[in-house]
């Protein structure tokens, strides 16, 4: 009788195992079509100039989204879908992953399937699904070594190790806060008897050392660069590319770059909270948003459960967590958390979400990832539609995504015709070269970031050009006027706009 009941459950699990993967194989069609639909961000554009001029490393981030662009493009092309491809495939791939690492951490409890689905119903994982980002490989190859780390748990086999290594390395490439993951591991092996015995053997070295050997190219690019990166990302709170000489002290500019008139700061107005109060209430806010209201109460529970437990999976799961929550939560102190930091803690935050006791998980589960694609199908359609009338600077994907072709059409359009386009700002400066006139050069200036490319050396000096920025305009050949970018009729953004005479040789960007 035992035997046969082995068998049914068996049977069951794997008459489940069916429509789930059914169910991810449609909702990655779903986001390889959004992905070829929607428009792309300004970052997004940014990181596909990475992509056509490769290197070991970038002003911003290591190169490992330069590389998945590179990829999806020499596939289908420079379109949205080319430069997006890599990212609906690795959330579908990194789903599976979760899942198996579920299994393996909590067998018999099905709680791998049920922690890729709550991952997949969250707006922050359905989001960044369809864009790329360097967030985009980091959340993959985070989820790899959570994946390993489970292995290594289950089966004992130290080889495992090797694999947790490698995905640590190849999550570094992708963006610097994959250190994290090895700081998590470090201090889970350092707060359990089994992990001090492990750091007793070559393994869990071997893993760091594999890691950084991975990591190398980045490290030796940054080395040759004055180390700009990590400084930029390092001191996100004091750091500004045009001032970075004065903070550092010892980085020098590679160039000389003519000053603008930013014109005076915006003076006070009116009642404001302090600003660590009002980031504290973003960072919270954003993350009940972004997991959405029934997963985020799931997460907190399954983690105040798994605190109880002296499970090695528990302990684990607590370190991936509630460190990079902690350094996150350290950081509104200083300055803004962007949202989409804490993206690195959604796999094991869901995998502690889905260890709770078993009616717990069978109540909530449903309604949870119910109501956390809804919300995602109501991002997606508004990103495709915006059926919701909401004013253009309320609504994120019209702020991000909308009018940029316009903006391109309407500066090319002016006359007398520019000989170039430039403008201040990197994003504004990326979107003109992907979505501006392929018959006018666009060129990058007053950005010290442009000189840590390996860009063509372009030859602008003294020729006239169209300055497109957001702020006061410099000296200007003729009176400045006013361009828009528009969602509909609808004013996304104004930019000033005039003929400038490039008075240095600038960076070209992309051109006829």
């Amino acid at each position: 009788m035992e035997l046969r009941g082995l068998r049914h459950a068996g049977l069951a699990r794997a008459l489940a195992v069916r429509p789930a993967l059914l169910a991810l194989a449609a909702l990655t069609l779903l986001r390889l079509a959004l992905a070829a639909s929607v428009p792309l961000a300004p970052d997004e554009a940014y990181y596909f100039l990475w992509s056509c001029h490769l290197q070991p490393g970038y002003f911003d981030h290591p190169p490992m989204v330069a590389l998945w662009i590179r990829a999806g493009t020499t596939l289908l092309g420079t379109g949205p879908l080319g430069i997006r491809l890599l990212g609906p495939l690795s959330a579908a791939l990194g789903s599976l992953l979760l899942w198996d690492a579920g299994e393996q951490l909590f067998p018999r409890r099905q709680a791998g399937l049920a922690a890729a689905a709550l991952l997949n119903a969250t707006l922050m994982f359905g989001t960044g699904a369809i864009l790329m980002t360097p967030d985009t490989p980091l959340l993959f190859f985070w989820t790899a070594g959570i994946a390993a780390l489970a292995r290594l748990l289950s089966s004992g086999n130290p080889r495992w190790w090797l694999a947790v290594g490698l995905a640590a390395g190849l999550a570094l490439l992708s963006k610097y806060t994959a250190v994290l993951l090895i700081a998590s591991v470090f201090l889970w092996l350092l707060t359990a008897p089994a992990g001090r015995a492990a750091l007793r053997t070559p393994w869990p070295w071997a893993a760091v050392a594999l890691a950084f050997l991975v990591f190398a190219p980045d490290i030796a690019w940054n080395a040759a660069h004055q180390w700009v990166s990590y400084l930029k990302q390092g001191g996100r709170e004091y750091f500004h590319p045009l001032r970075h000489a004065d903070i550092t002290g010892f980085l020098t500019p590679p160039h000389p770059q003519p000053a603008l008139n930013f014109g005076p700061p915006a003076a006070p107005h009116g009642f404001s909270l302090p600003r660590p109060v009002q980031f504290f209430g973003e960072f919270w806010g954003g993350q009940l948003g972004l997991f959405t209201p029934v997963i985020f109460f799931l997460v907190l529970g399954g983690l105040w459960a798994l605190r109880r437990s002296p499970a090695p999976a528990a302990r684990l799961l607590l370190w991936l967590t509630l460190l990079p929550g902690a350094v996150f939560l350290e950081h509104v102190l200083k300055g803004r958390v962007q949202a989409n930091w804490l993206a690195i803690l959604y796999p094991s935050a869901c995998l502690a979400a889905a260890s709770l006791p078993a009616p717990t998980l069978r109540r909530w589960l449903n309604p949870a990832v119910a109501l956390g694609f809804f919300l995602t199908a109501v991002v997606y359609a508004q990103a495709l539609t915006h059926f919701l009338p909401l004013p253009p600077r309320a609504d994120p994907s019209a702020l991000q995504m909308a009018g940029w072709r316009g903006l391109g059409r309407a500066a090319g359009a002016l006359k007398p015709r520019p000989a170039l386009l430039a403008s201040d700002d990197y994003a504004t400066a990326a979107a003109l070269a992907y979505y501006g006139p392929k018959n006018i050069p666009v060129a990058g200036f007053d950005d010290y970031r442009w000189a840590y490319f390996t860009f063509p050396p372009a030859n602008l000096q003294n020729k006239t050009g169209l300055f497109i920025t957001r702020y006061q305009p410099p000296d200007c050949i003729t009176p400045p006027a006013t361009l828009t970018r528009l969602l509909g009729r609808h004013i996304i953004e104004r930019y000033h706009v005039c003929y400038v005479t490039a008075a240095a040789p600038g960076v070209l960007l992309a051109g006829p």
